[in-house]
């Protein structure tokens, strides 16, 4: 499964860029978020149209 990471404005929390990245990948990236105090969001990435 893949997941859309939003970082998000510290002033009015409004993305400013996104990645989309595999499950195994999420952990490390909150983890690096929660160290520097970086606000993120995270949704299910949708599925490419095939």
């Amino acid at each position: 499964m893949r997941f859309e990471i939003m970082r998000l404005d510290d002033v009015d929390g409004t993305a400013v860029d996104s990645t989309v990245v595999d499950a195994a990948s999420v952990n490390r990236i909150v983890q690096q978020a929660a160290s520097i105090g970086q606000r993120i969001y995270i949704r299910p990435a949708e599925a490419p149209v095939s």
